[in-house]
């Protein structure tokens, strides 16, 4: 025997002050009395070892007893919610909490088994992202329904299933409507809410949130005081001017200056229907760290999911059917539209005046949801449901608004702020930041030679994207010549002509 060894793990267990005391994640030992250090060890040894026994059965068996002590300490709530967003989607305790009914999830776990052919409880549990004590109860009562049959053991208390076939035929039947099995839905209403404790509108940036957030940009005071407001209002704004002056590079870094993170459904149910929200596409998911313990007993629910404040951009491709919950007519499942998906976050309408709809019908889609915040929207089945219309419209263009949309349409647009044309003196500091980034040797004389021959005498107007586009070119010649990247007017004149021939 190891006796006193410390690379004994039932010895570290014994050592444990927690456990001997009676504080810690197992009950006080029996009291005994021994003449015989050796025998009193191995009953101390014994002990710990039929405890932790028990203990780990009554978890796989998915035990509730709130007297009994936990395997380990429950996280506190401020390990999962951000000091911004205290929002947490906690575990449902029943099927009814979830707002499920039996039939949705055994629609679920038989359209997953068709697929898989077989598999233990828990990892239907997984799929499913439910517990598995919810899902071990309903797997028994479809035993006994003869929809699912014992294939073999799993450790843990649980079982490998399969499909009888009539629970193969009814698993087709669910398939025939929707062949979705994915994580179950969350409920409508539980996703309004979280939508209201999440909202934009309870996120004031300060002018330190603005400055993190366009971090990298050259913005002056006055650009940065007309775009708080706008920002902070939650609502919507026009960002317009001439092209290469940073609207696009300014829209897709408002939502920085809001909190980090934020949770939302894998997919939301209503009334039989799935609608997918959660778009690896759109969505960057932010994983909860590892675990400190044994056993995960973070109580989250797992049909949600956390992600970076959303920023979604449309250009000219945007459709009405972008608008609109779409369903795939081969495998039923519907998904979110894009306003859905960017709620608590910005939506950015890229290059607006452009897209492939017109935009009056752009403008009666969203005249009623940008005054009001909520949006209707129909189903496949005939349904129309009210959803929330939180986001930061960011509407970008190079025209002029009033030439775009009438007066009704813009006054639902609160912030009408014009990117302007740089100074001679930011398009010399840009220049000079963006040489030190690039690696070029930065020469003055070089710079006033461009400003003269190229803008000055070209009647040519400075733009942001000047700078960046002009030492690219540069840079690009260096490496290709194998000659050191220096600023020349010979550099500045190879980089004009092939930057400004058509322009």
């Amino acid at each position: 025997m190891a006796g006193t060894s410390d690379d004994n793990l039932l010895a570290k267990l014994a050592n444990l002050s927690a456990a001997a005391s009676g504080d810690g994640p197992l009950p006080p030992l029996t009291s005994h009395s021994f003449e015989d250090p050796e025998a009193h060890e191995e009953v101390v040894e014994e002990e710990i070892f039929d405890k932790l026994a028990k203990r780990l059965n009554s978890i796989a068996e998915g035990a509730t007893d709130e007297d009994a002590p936990p395997a380990i300490a429950p996280i506190h709530d401020e390990e999962l919610a951000d000091d911004d967003n205290p929002f947490v989607p906690y575990e449902p305790a029943s099927l009814e909490d979830a707002q499920l009914t039996e039939s949705e999830v055994e629609a679920l776990a038989l359209k997953y088994l068709l697929a898989r052919g077989d598999a233990t409880g828990r990892a239907i549990a997984e799929q499913l992202c439910l517990p598995f004590v919810l899902i071990d109860q309903l797997m028994r009562r479809m035993k006994l329904d003869r929809l699912v049959a014992h294939r073999a053991d799993a450790p843990m208390n649980d079982y490998q299933y399969e499909l009888t076939e009539l629970g193969r035929e009814r698993a087709r039947r669910y398939a025939e409507h929707c062949t979705y099995f994915g994580a179950a839905p969350v409920a409508l209403r539980d996703y309004v809410a979280s939508v209201e404790a999440q909202s934009l509108t309870r996120q004031n940036p300060s002018r330190e949130d603005l400055l993190r957030a366009f971090d990298g940009l050259l913005l002056n005071k006055r650009m940065l005081d007309r775009l708080g407001p706008a920002i902070n209002s939650g609502r919507g704004l026009f960002l317009y001017g001439s092209p290469g002056n940073g609207k696009t590079s300014i829209a897709e870094r408002v939502t920085f200056a809001f909190g980090q993170h934020i949770w939302i459904p894998r997919a939301i149910g209503v009334d039989g229907e799935i609608i997918r929200l959660f778009d690896p596409v759109n969505h960057e998911e932010v994983p909860l760290g590892p675990s400190s313990g044994l056993f995960d007993n973070r109580k989250v629910d797992r049909r949600w999911v956390r992600i970076k404040r959303p920023t979604i951009i449309a250009g000219g491709e945007l459709t009405m059917s972008a608008l609109e919950v779409t369903i795939n007519t081969s495998t039923g499942i519907s998904e979110a539209p894009l306003q859905l998906k960017s709620n608590c976050g910005t939506l950015v309408i890229d290059d607006f005046g452009r897209q492939r709809m017109p935009i009056d019908e752009l403008l009666n889609r969203w005249i009623v949801p940008l005054e009001k915040r909520v949006d209707f929207l129909n189903l496949p089945n005939g349904k129309k449901i009210t959803v929330p219309f939180d986001q930061l419209i960011v509407f970008s263009t190079n025209l002029e608004p009033r030439d775009l949309v009438d007066e009704a349409f813009l006054r639902r647009i609160p912030y009408k702020i014009e990117v302007g044309d740089p100074s001679e003196k930011e398009f010399r500091e840009l220049m000079v930041l963006l040489a030190k980034k690039m690696g070029i040797e930065y020469r003055q004389e070089a710079v006033d030679y461009l400003i003269e021959r190229h803008y000055k005498q070209a009647g040519r107007s400075f733009r942001f994207c000047h700078p960046r586009d002009l030492l690219m070119q540069i840079s690009n010649f260096c490496r290709y010549a194998d000659r050191e990247p220096i600023l020349t007017e010979e550099l500045f004149d190879m980089a004009c002509e092939n930057y400004f021939s058509v322009m």
